[in-house]
């Protein structure tokens, strides 16, 4: 069975079109990497958990903010290595630049005996759709093409 996490992709209009709310994670293993490298906020849904419930448990607990905002499901997502992605879109604001997220502690430098504290996210940023595609985790891009999808209908979720 394959791991289930859930997520949310946060967006606002602005009068140059949609952006997008990334995170990039935190730890020695991701600071120096950029593009490609950054996701929406997200994290396992726990067993007997909504995969709502579990998309703002997480989208809090890595950016600090609850989020208060109606969920629009966007679909399922398998990513490369299994894993599978609920992911929810959410129209809303936030500062991006006053983020505070939860922490994990590991070891670290490795085979040290030694262990650290990081932030599950070190930071996070508003994109336009182009960058935002091109700072997403390659799996992570169909989400976003989905939003898209949807802000392009008719009814312009």
């Amino acid at each position: 069975m394959a791991v289930t996490s859930a997520g949310v992709l946060l967006y606002r209009k602005t009068s140059d079109g949609p952006e997008m709310l990334l995170v990039h994670p935190g730890g020695p293993f991701w600071a120096r990497k950029d593009d490609g490298a950054w996701s929406i906020p997200k994290g396992l849904v726990a067993p007997e958990e909504a995969s709502e419930d579990a998309a703002r448990r997480e989208f809090c607990e890595e950016t600090g903010t609850a989020l208060g905002a109606p969920l629009l499901p966007l679909g399922t997502f398998r990513q490369p290595g299994g894993k599978m992605i609920v992911a929810f879109a959410a129209l809303g604001d936030l500062d991006a630049a006053g983020i505070r997220s939860n922490l994990f502690t590991m070891e670290w430098p490795p085979h040290s005996g030694r262990t650290a504290e990081f932030p599950e996210v070190d930071r996070a940023a508003w994109f336009d759709p182009d960058t935002a595609a091109a700072k997403m985790l390659k799996g992570q891009r169909p989400i976003l093409a989905a939003l898209l999808a949807r802000l392009e209908a008719p009814s312009g979720a």
